[in-house]
C-alpha cells in the first residue's frame, strides 16, 4: 500500500526576526520525514502575493494527500490548530514585500470564510494530552498565515469530497489528483524570540509529530 504524501510548510522570517521557527520546523521535518507518510516540506515567504502562488505550485507540484501549513503567532502559549479562514486580507504590519493591505478581500467572488479539513479538537487533544500545551484557536487571522490557508481551502474544495478525480493536464490528458485534506497550525515563539522556554524547537517539533501521527491516524 502506497503511503500518503504529506506535504508541511512553514516561513520565512519577518519582523525583523533572524528566524522564524515555522520555517525551521518545515526543513527539519522534511529532512526527517515520518515513518508513516512520504513528507515534503517547503519554506514560503512572508507575502501576500507570492505566498499563496508558491503554495499552490508546491501543491502542483507534490500532489500531497494532506497539506499541514505552519505559521509563528509570537505572543501565543500554545500550540494552535485553527478552524477557519476568512476571505480578508487586514495587515497590522507590511509584509516583507512591504505590502499591507487593509480590510481587503483575498478573493473578490469567494466565500466569507473556509473550514480546514483536518480534525483540530483531536489534534489539539492529542498534543495537549503529551504534556505540551495546544488548544483550538478560531480563525487564523487576517495576515498572510490566513492568506495561504484559505487559498489552500480553495484548491481542496476544487478537488472535491470524495476520493480522487481526473483533471487535465498541460497535454490535456487526464490525471488524477487525490483528495487534499489541509489545516493550519499556529506555533508560539521559541526562547531565541523571546518565547516561553518551554518551546523550544525540539518540543514543537514533538507536537507537530503528533500532531501529523493525529492526522494520518484519522479517516478522511
Amino acid at each position: 500500500m502506497d503511503l500518503p504524501t504529506v506535504l508541511v510548510t512553514g516561513f520565512d522570517p519577518f519582523a525583523g526576526n533572524d528566524i522564524n521557527p515555522s520555517g525551521e520546523l518545515a526543513r527539519r521535518l522534511g529532512e526527517l520525514g515520518h515513518p508513516d507518510c512520504h513528507l515534503v516540506a517547503d519554506v514560503l515567504p512572508v507575502s501576500f502575493t507570492r505566498a499563496p502562488q508558491l503554495l499552490a505550485a508546491a501543491i502542483d507540484a507534490h500532489q500531497p494527500d494532506i497539506l499541514l501549513m505552519l505559521g509563528l503567532a509570537e505572543h501565543r502559549h500554545a500550540l494552535t490548530p485553527e478552524r477557519v479562514a476568512l476571505n480578508l486580507a487586514d495587515a497590522d504590519n507590511p509584509d516583507n514585500d512591504g505590502d499591507q493591505p487593509a480590510e481587503a478581500p483575498l478573493e473578490p467572488h469567494g466565500p466569507a470564510a473556509r473550514f480546514t479539513t483536518l480534525p483540530v479538537k483531536q489534534i489539539a487533544h492529542a498534543i495537549d494530552a503529551a504534556g505540551i500545551p495546544a488548544h483550538v484557536s478560531l480563525t487564523a487571522g487576517s495576515y498572510v498565515c490566513n492568506a495561504v490557508l484559505y487559498t489552500a481551502l480553495g484548491i481542496a474544495e476544487q478537488r472535491g469530497d470524495h476520493g480522487k478525480h481526473a483533471a487535465a493536464g498541460p497535454d490535456g490528458s487526464e490525471h488524477h489528483q487525490p483528495r487534499l485534506r489541509a489545516g493550519f497550525i499556529h506555533v508560539p515563539a521559541t526562547p531565541q524570540l523571546g518565547g516561553d522556554p518551554r518551546f523550544t524547537l525540539d518540543e514543537l517539533e514533538r507536537g507537530i509529530r503528533i500532531a501529523l501521527t493525529t492526522i494520518l491516524g484519522t479517516p478522511a
